[in-house]
Formats: C-alpha cells, structure tokens, sequence
C-alpha cells in the first residue's frame, strides 16, 4: 500500500514550494521506464540544493524503520539522498550509515556492487528513491541489497507518480511510503503559475 504523507508544517509547505518550483516541467517527456508523460519530476535541483537537502533528509529520515542500520539507493537520484539522511541521523544522535548501489559492478578492484560501510549480514536497510514511476529502479537495488543478504521491507521516495509502483513494490512484499504524490506537486505547480 503506498502512503502519502500529508502534514501542513512549515517544513512539508517549504518543500512542496520547492519540488512544484525547481522540480515539475509540463509538457511531453519520455521517462526512465520508457513512458511517455506529460508530467515530469527531476529532483536533483532540490536534492542537491542546501536547504532542499535538509527538508528531504528530514523528511525521510521519519520513515526509516527504527531498527535499520543503513540506508540504500541506486546511484544517481539516490545519492544525496542517503548520504544526507546518514548525516540528519547523526544531528540526531541515531546510528544510520549510508549505501549507495551501482547500476554495473566496479569495473576494478574488489568489483563491488555496494559502496559504504556495510553493515552486518541480515541487517535491516530502508530504500530511498527520489522517484517512483513502476518501481524498477527502488527493486534493482533492492535486488542488488538481498542479494547481499539485507533485509529490505520499505522504500521510501520523495515522488510517487502512482504508475504501478505500489503493485511492484506489493508484488516483492515491500512497503512504499511517499512524501508527496504526483498529482499533488502538479497541482501545486499550477497553483503557482497563478
């Protein structure tokens, strides 16, 4: 089931402001899943801006599940991502590492397909993901994480655009969790063109 979390601080309107602002194009698009959309969401302009990444790696950091030990994400959208949710733990006196899965193995060395501290084997790690269309990015690194032997039972994405993620997230017996939906930031978008 994909929950959306709806909250009306400061915080969530800060963030809401930023992704319809620097994150929402209209018009016609082809998407990482092969789709055609009108709608379009690139996260990155608020990911990597100082205080876009500081509301996102707060807001996230409320749904990690309390026992993980690591969060995880498949490079590129994910990579601040995780990285700002481990240093917002910190700020909180919570142990969380960081992971960030490759889409090949390294090409030398060790050929790993995980780069951070590992934690042990078994550990619980929560999934981040910036977006989530069909949801094949969050499972790749989910695949990639129990492969591993981590335990993966959430993702959470900044974005669901509500295309047959939660069916594929449901299908692998994970749960979604999303800061905003599609239609939501869309809305918003338009509310600012005003």
């Amino acid at each position: 089931m994909t929950i959306s979390i709806k909250t009306n601080d400061s915080s969530n309107d800060k963030l809401l402001n930023m992704l319809a602002k620097d994150a929402y194009r209209f018009g016609d698009f082809l998407l990482a899943s092969g789709r055609k959309s009108h709608h379009y969401v690139n996260c990155k302009p608020v990911s990597l801006s100082g205080m876009g990444l500081e509301l996102l790696s707060n807001a996230l950091l409320e749904h990690v599940e309390e026992d993980a030990l690591a969060v995880a994400g498949l490079t590129l959208g994910a990579d601040p991502l995780v990285s700002g949710v481990a240093m917002a733990a910190s700020q909180k006196s919570r142990l969380l590492d960081a992971l960030i899965v490759r889409k090949e193995p390294k090409g030398h060395g060790t050929a790993a397909w995980l780069e951070g501290p590992t934690p042990p084997s078994g550990a619980l790690i929560t999934v981040l993901e910036d977006v989530v269309t069909t949801g094949g990015s969050s499972m790749k690194a989910v695949h990639r994480l129990r492969a591993a032997g981590y335990q993966v039972n959430r993702v959470v994405t900044i974005v669901d655009r509500q295309e047959g993620g939660q069916v594929t997230m449901e299908a692998a017996g994970l749960e979604l969790i999303s800061l905003f939906l599609l239609k939501d930031i869309a809305k918003h978008a338009s509310l600012l063109l005003q």
